[in-house]
């Protein structure tokens, strides 16, 4: 087990001794592309981490959670063995470094922070960047197995939870305006709106103004705040299945080990013929 988050200065201190894989991920209307910037500028020895690749081959949905064989033939293919210790970054404003997190822990890689701050923070505490394409390294041993503390739910299940009424806990990670039904989604052919009973808590929220997460009494305040119980189980929810996971974390940094990320989330809901509503949480 690793904490969470890890300080850009103790990853310049130990950058010898972690795998550093760079997750970054930006949203369609982003107009950016992750693997051209990686290419540019890099942590010394990071792999990429592409969510879009490391993902269900067969499914329209984007970056959907892959086999644990498709998953772990990925890590073996970016060097990793069972003893790495992994740490997540990214420059992305979605933070899909939680994602990467989320994923490691998923296929049972406890041993996996996320770089507080991400790339950011790396800048300014004067760690070096390369350019190029990721260093070649030897094929890894990684295994898939069961998951360390955190949990997948799809839209079947989640769909059978609001119907009888035992869903529980739902939390959207999307802005207000997007989860409200007042903002158009960014990708297109979406109905606006929200999975009914949820609660909104923008990811954004959660961090402060220089990417890094915020202290955990604050976070406890706002999960409370938009009427979640943050030690209780919660389905965290977004457009894509990625700021989802931002969430996941703040709940894991308050000791929540009972939280299933949506994969499929608005993408999926929102194009079909489930239940919605509009305006903001009751």
């Amino acid at each position: 087990m690793s904490p969470a988050l890890i300080s850009a200065s103790w990853l310049k201190a130990n950058l010898d001794s972690v795998v550093v894989f760079d997750a970054s991920s930006h949203l369609p209307t982003a107009g950016r592309n992750a693997r051209d910037e990686f290419e540019a500028a890099h942590i010394p020895g990071a792999q990429r981490f592409d969510i879009d690749r490391i993902a269900a081959p067969d499914s329209h949905l984007p970056h959907m959670v892959p086999t644990p064989d498709h998953f772990a033939t990925h890590m073996r293919s970016l060097g990793l063995t069972n003893d790495d210790h992994v740490v997540m970054y990214d420059d992305s404003d979605v933070k899909s470094a939680a994602r990467g997190w989320w994923m490691m822990r998923l296929f049972g890689h406890a041993t996996v922070s996320i770089l507080d701050g991400g790339l950011a923070a790396w800048k300014s505490a004067g760690g070096t960047l390369v350019s190029g394409p990721p260093d070649d390294r030897p094929a890894g041993d990684f295994t898939a197995r069961p998951a360390a503390g955190v949990s997948v739910v799809d839209m079947a299940a989640l769909l059978a939870g609001i119907e009888s009424g035992t869903a529980g806990q739902i939390l959207d990670a999307r802005a207000a305006a997007r989860f409200a039904g007042a903002a158009p989604e960014p990708r297109k052919g979406l109905r606006a709106g929200h999975i009914p009973g949820s609660r909104n808590l923008p990811f954004t929220d959660l961090l402060n103004e220089d990417g890094t997460y915020r202290d955990a009494d604050s976070m406890r305040d706002l999960f409370a705040a938009t009427g979640i119980t943050p030690d209780s189980p919660v389905v965290t929810s977004c457009g894509s299945g990625v700021t989802a996971c931002v969430l996941a974390v703040g709940l894991h940094l308050l000791g929540n080990e009972a939280v299933s990320v949506y994969d499929g989330s608005w993408t999926e809901w929102g194009a079909s013929n489930a239940p919605i509503e509009t305006g903001a949480a009751e």
